[in-house]
């Protein structure tokens, strides 16, 4: 695994797969999405590697002084189910300690249960994002103190 950032050709092409992916799980168009996924410029990136084949990413954004939000995470699904999902949050979760971040937070969806158990085996617990009505779309926040 590597860390880089966001201009990392490795990066988009893994992200336009789970655009597509989420699409397809969610019935959904790229376009109607593409604002919140956009991530440039982003120095937090960390990227996972078969030999010289890329086959998972994930993010982190600061989400408040204390708090780090993870984004983008995907893994291709013929490396599906070999800990390399957990493995990179465990990272990433690791560098947001070495910068100071006491927090992450993440959303992900109901769509996705794999995601969501991963997340809980994790340490990840769902939670209520303050001004948000929690029964409109598909959307599961969850929480988890790093320090």
């Amino acid at each position: 695994m590597i860390r880089t950032n966001s201009e990392n050709p490795d990066f988009k092409k893994l992200t336009d797969q789970l655009d597509d992916e989420l699409c397809a799980i969610y019935n959904t168009n790229k376009a109607d999405y593409e604002e919140y996924n956009l991530i440039t410029n982003l120095p937090t990136v960390i990227l996972a590697y078969d030999n010289d084949t890329v086959i998972g990413c994930g993010c982190f954004k600061i989400y408040d002084e204390n708090t780090i939000e993870l984004k983008r995470m995907f893994v291709t699904p013929a490396f599906r189910g070999k800990g390399i999902a957990s493995s990179m949050v465990r990272k990433l979760e690791h560098w947001a300690i070495e910068l100071g971040f006491r927090n992450a937070v993440l959303e992900t969806g109901t769509g996705q249960p794999e995601a969501i158990a991963m997340y809980h085996k994790l340490g990840y617990f769902n939670y209520e994002k303050p001004g948000l009505n929690q029964e409109i779309g598909h959307s599961v926040f969850m929480r988890k103190q790093l320090v």
